[in-house]
């Protein structure tokens, strides 16, 4: 596994080559949200992706963070988008044993059934029973949500949009393996990885409140063996955490 370009930013304490991800803590961001929380340096200008604390849901022992690292980053699809989002719910899926459909519907309800496809045209991302139902004629996401409406009944075409989630979810897998093996990294170990990740942001998280700092910049460095966090500003801080070994 090669180091990132500005891995020499961030000390290691072992002689094992990792992969650097940049990390910025805000205790406010100016994104319509006022969030407080950390967002990777790749995301920084993607206005649709919120910051993150450390805190999990009901069902899922890691982070939005950990999700955004894991799920998209290291998987190869991008942080935003309704096509990178299902296939980045499976990932989260096959770590977690969370099951997608809640967020896929909620996508479809808030989303898709409002003619809002974010990433690429409203045609393009419906399965090709769909497509094959529309004129030629160009219309907007709006028109071929009410086209279809009318065609396929609310709840056929509302049932079709949610199984395209899933469907284009599964699609993704073979690219998110070799993503990962071409990190160096074991793709059948991403539950250790995300427990290991989420023990870290707990970490950082607590330091940037107790210290009351209104930024902070640092970067997750992470290989097989074990993960650290290097907080690099506005002063310098180290945690390690080692990883579950495979069985």
């Amino acid at each position: 596994m090669q180091p990132a370009k500005n891995s020499n930013l961030y000390p290691h304490n072992r002689e094992i080559p990792s992969l650097a991800i940049p990390v910025t803590y805000r205790q406010e961001w100016q994104d319509g949200f006022g969030a407080r929380g950390w967002k990777l340096d790749c995301a920084l200008d993607d206005t649709h992706v919120i910051a993150a604390t450390p805190e999990t849901g009901c069902q899922i022992n890691t982070s939005v963070l950990v999700h955004d690292i894991l799920d998209h980053h290291l998987s190869g699809f991008p942080l935003s988008g309704h096509r990178n989002e299902a296939m980045a719910l499976i990932q989260l899926a096959s770590r977690t044993r969370a099951d997608p459909r809640p967020d896929y519907e909620q996508m479809v309800d808030e989303d898709l059934m409002r003619g809002t496809v974010s990433g690429e045209s409203f045609r393009s991302f419906l399965p090709g029973h769909l497509v094959d139902l529309l004129p030629a004629d160009s219309l907007s996401g709006k028109e071929i949500v009410e086209f279809l409406t009318e065609k396929t009944g609310k709840e056929y075409l509302r049932t079709a949009l949610v199984e395209q989630f899933f469907a284009l979810g599964r699609q993704g897998v073979p690219m998110a393996r070799a993503n990962w093996q071409k990190h160096g990294l074991e793709y059948d170990r991403r539950e250790a990885f995300g427990l290991c990740l989420q023990k870290l942001l707990v970490w950082g998280d607590s330091i940037v409140q107790a210290g009351n700092y209104r930024q902070a910049g640092g970067a997750f460095m992470i290989n097989s063996a074990f993960f650290q966090l290097h907080i690099q500003s506005p002063h310098a801080h180290t945690h390690e955490e080692t990883v579950t070994p495979a069985k």
